[in-house]
């Protein structure tokens, strides 16, 4: 196996603590990117204004906690929210194929109250 193939097989099994798989689960990798991001963010700036170093770690780590928990909570309404569209979609799509040239099709009844 070639370096680069034994590295990215490396990344693609990468779980975080252990057994947090960032891969697999909708909106890990992109929270934990982001609260990575808050919390440099975060304890830098009050290091930068503070001077304070144990402080601004204990800010960056409520960065973190904090920007993580926001992204997360607000991907996951957002899939949720997506996924409902989907379910109704696929319904939509069941009912127009079992109803389509039926006496119970919709557009049927509609296409022959406009041609009278």
């Amino acid at each position: 196996a070639s370096c680069t193939s034994l590295h990215l097989s490396y990344w693609k099994a990468f779980k975080l603590l252990g057994f947090l798989d960032v891969e697999n689960i909708p909106c890990a990798r992109d929270s934990i990117l982001y609260g990575s991001l808050g919390s440099v963010v975060a304890g830098f700036g009050h290091f930068l204004f503070t001077s304070r170093i144990k402080r601004s770690c204990d800010v960056g780590v409520g960065g973190f906690i904090l920007v993580t928990l926001g992204c997360w909570f607000h991907c996951r309404y957002n899939y949720a929210k997506q996924r409902i569209r989907e379910r109704i979609a696929r319904e939509e799509i069941k009912k127009k194929i079992l109803y389509e040239g039926t006496h119970l099709d919709p557009e049927r009844k509609h296409n022959s109250n406009s041609s009278n």
